[in-house]
């Protein structure tokens, strides 16, 4: 079964989830769980913390489920 990638954006960066690559180390929750929740729909809250603190616990996942990228600026 194909599990479509979840997308959570701030102004600042563009948080993706992919359910199917995640091995549930649970590093994300247990290091940041003001910005992943496992109890919480949806799970990811990219106002829990700054946008620093999210890339660099998302560079933490051992997976790779976990990915980030930069918004461009609007001029």
């Amino acid at each position: 079964m194909e599990t479509n990638a979840n997308v959570f954006s701030n102004t600042d960066i563009t948080v993706t989830f992919e359910p199917c690559v995640c091995i549930n180390a649970e590093r994300c929750a247990k290091e940041l769980s003001n910005v992943f929740r496992n109890s919480v729909i949806p799970w990811v809250n990219l106002d829990g913390a700054s946008s620093s603190k999210i890339i660099e616990q998302v560079k933490k996942c051992p997976s790779g489920a976990l990915q980030f990228y930069k918004n461009k600026e609007v001029a």
